[in-house]
């Protein structure tokens, strides 16, 4: 048995890596830990590999000799040019970084803290440790460490900007303040994936603090006499000649006000997410991959006041049935919320009120819908209909499309699903149900588009 190297250990020089020789190429058994560029490349050529041999495979043997020709393949790629490719690439950011930080003064200070932690997002940063060693013994001094650090409380900064928009939202405190107390001991990952990738503007707000905090590291002469800890702990390890404790604390005030301030006036022009969409266990795999429909909702979002009503039509045509006759457990259960279901007569799926899509599934078999009183649905069509992988299904709208009530917005066919073996039940589940609403189901029976199916109404 072959036992991959550890990559932060094959980058620090501590692990010994076996080379394996395939067709005549020489390959490093070296883990992936952290690449995320890696993991980015592997996802679209393993999707491209399932769908080329889903299409030439027979049928008959499809199911057992298309994963395995997808795997074996990918693998392969893996590790003869997708890995080195990839590893190769943020091998060369980072070096890139190092070599500006030496060669090209206050820009190369202000380049590195700027995108430094765009290289943790790749993983490759912990090569910066074996560079920080280095530099302590040829000179007793690091300027890389203070750098990051001010990179790290910047990210921190572009948190509070974030926070500070939307601070109304129960959601976003619970997500930020965690993230920015993590930040202050030098963990950016929980606010780099979280928030500030997630909403994107955020990050960029963080990278041009950074900079500015990387340009005040620079001019003060600002260095480490050690590495491994940075922003609050770290500065105990903040030289101190030349008054290097305060220019630390200057340097990190900067860095903090600029991701801060940069982030509120991004997030003017570029702040586009009142309402969003995320995975959570499910029925099938699809909705293992992102059924439960999470909006984050806040007073500007013309929530539903008290005692105002809100009435959802028939989405469909057929038999209304109670959610636990639905014959899946998670559905019946009410695992992902409480709603009805419609046995339908024909295939089409319609919009129960006005509103907004926040998503339709790649396989066509589910949407998302945010009313436009703020009330989260999901219509799932079928049972295991996410394993068709969009076969007899067709989209009449697209993410963050607005429709109105009665619009149509998913047909399929009923007939070829039913001869496949897959129940076409349509459960319309009301997920994140808050609990200054009621939700009043109709009784079972005959289903039309007039109809209502449900009414939601604020507590009094």
């Amino acid at each position: 048995m072959v036992v991959l190297a550890n990559a932060y250990a094959a980058a620090q020089g501590t692990a010994e890596v076996t080379t394996l020789h395939i067709f005549g190429m020489g390959v490093e058994l070296v883990g992936f830990q952290g690449g995320i560029i890696v993991a980015l490349l592997m996802g679209v050529v393993t999707a491209k590999l399932d769908i080329f041999f889903e299409k030439k495979v027979p049928e008959v043997i499809r199911l057992l000799v298309s994963p395995l020709l997808t795997t074996l393949v990918g693998a392969l790629l893996l590790f003869t040019i997708i890995g080195p490719a990839g590893r190769g690439l943020s091998s060369g950011i980072t070096n890139g970084l190092v070599w500006m930080t030496q060669n090209l003064g206050v820009f190369g200070y202000a380049v590195f803290s700027g995108l430094q932690q765009l290289v943790v997002i790749t993983g490759l940063h912990h090569i910066f440790g074996a560079i920080e060693a280095q530099l302590l013994a040829d000179t007793g001094r690091n300027f890389i460490n203070p750098l990051m650090s001010v990179a790290i409380i910047a990210q921190g900064g572009a948190v509070l900007g974030y926070l500070l928009m939307h601070r109304d939202n129960t959601k976003t405190r619970e997500l930020c303040i965690p993230s920015f107390i993590s930040v202050l001991f030098g963990i950016t990952e929980p606010a780099l994936f979280g928030i500030n990738l997630r909403y994107r503007f955020p990050i960029i707000g963080g990278c041009i603090g950074g900079a500015l905090g990387g340009m005040v590291v620079y001019f003060t002469n600002l260095a480490a006499v050690g590495f491994g800890t940075t922003v609050l702990p770290g500065i105990a390890l903040a030289d101190p000649a030349g008054n290097g404790y305060v220019n630390y604390v200057i340097a990190h005030g900067v860095a903090i006000c600029g991701g801060f301030i940069m982030t509120l006036v991004l997030g003017k022009f570029m702040d586009k997410t009142p309402a969003e969409a995320s995975g959570t266990q499910g029925a099938d795999a699809g909705v293992q991959e992102g059924t439960n429909v999470q909006a984050d909702i806040n007073a500007e979002t013309g929530a539903q006041a008290a005692g105002q009503e809100e009435v959802f039509y028939g989405y469909a045509k057929g038999r209304l049935i109670k959610m636990e006759e639905v014959s899946d457990a998670t559905f019946a259960s009410k695992l992902l919320g409480d709603g009805v279901a419609v046995l339908p007569k024909e295939g089409k799926v319609y919009a129960p009120a006005d509103g907004t899509v926040v998503s339709v599934f790649d396989t066509k078999h589910a949407v998302g819908f945010l009313t436009s009183c703020g009330t989260e649905l999901f219509i799932h069509i079928g049972v295991d209909t996410v394993n068709l992988k969009g076969k007899y299904f067709t989209a009449h709208v697209g993410n963050g499309d607005t429709v109105k009530k009665g619009q149509l917005l998913i047909e399929f066919d009923k007939e070829n699903i039913e001869k496949a073996g897959y129940d076409t039940v349509i459960p319309m589940i009301f997920t994140n149900f808050p609990p200054e609403k009621t939700l009043e189901l109709s009784a079972p029976g005959e289903m039309n588009l007039d109809a209502p199916a449900a009414i939601v109404k604020g507590r009094a």
